[in-house]
C-alpha cells in the first residue's frame, strides 16, 4: 500500500473512531439513568427482531463474546427488560426475549436520544446523512465479515 493510501486509510479510520467516541459520550448522556449503551443496543435489536434469540445469537450480531453477552443479559433481567428461559427444544440452551418493562425502557431511551440524533442529522444536513449512510453501511459489513 502507498503512503498516501496508507494515509487516507488512517485518517479514515481516526475519524470513524473519533465520532464513535463523540456518539458514545452524547448518547451515555442521554440516555435514561442506569442504560447503558449496551442495554440499550440489546433492547433495540430484540424489538426489531420481535423474536426469542438466544445469548450466543446476541453475542455473535453484537460481535461480544458470550461471557460479555452473559453480563448485559444479567444486567438486563435482574432491571426486570428481558426473560431468559431454557430453550424447550435443547435444554442446554437458553432463550430471551423482551419484557414489557424492556419495550418501555426503550421507547423511553429512543424519545430521549431522539432529539440529538436529529440535531446531528438537521446539522448535517439530510442528502448528506442520506449519502454517507451506504458507505458507513459497507464499512460496517466488511469489518464486520473480517475481510482484509
Amino acid at each position: 500500500m502507498s503512503d498516501d493510501k496508507n494515509t487516507l486509510a488512517i485518517m479514515l479510520f481516526s475519524e470513524i473512531l473519533a465520532a464513535d467516541h463523540s456518539m458514545r459520550g452524547r448518547l451515555s448522556r442521554v440516555l435514561p439513568k442506569g442504560m447503558e449503551i449496551s442495554h440499550f443496543s440489546v433492547l433495540n435489536h430484540l424489538i426489531y427482531k420481535d423474536s426469542e434469540t438466544s445469548p450466543a445469537q446476541l453475542a455473535e450480531r453484537f460481535g461480544v463474546t458470550r461471557g460479555a453477552m452473559t453480563n448485559t443479559l444479567t444486567k438486563l433481567e435482574w432491571a426486570g427488560y428481558v426473560h431468559i428461559r431454557p430453550d424447550w427444544d435443547d435444554a442446554r440452551r437458553k432463550m430471551v426475549g423482551i419484557s414489557p418493562a424492556g419495550r418501555l425502557a426503550r421507547d423511553t431511551a429512543v424519545a430521549a436520544i431522539t432529539p440529538m440524533i436529529n440535531q446531528v442529522v438537521e446539522d448535517l444536513g439530510e442528502d448528506q446523512a442520506r449519502a454517507a449512510l451506504p458507505i458507513l453501511r459497507e464499512i460496517r459489513i466488511k469489518l464486520a465479515s473480517g475481510s482484509p
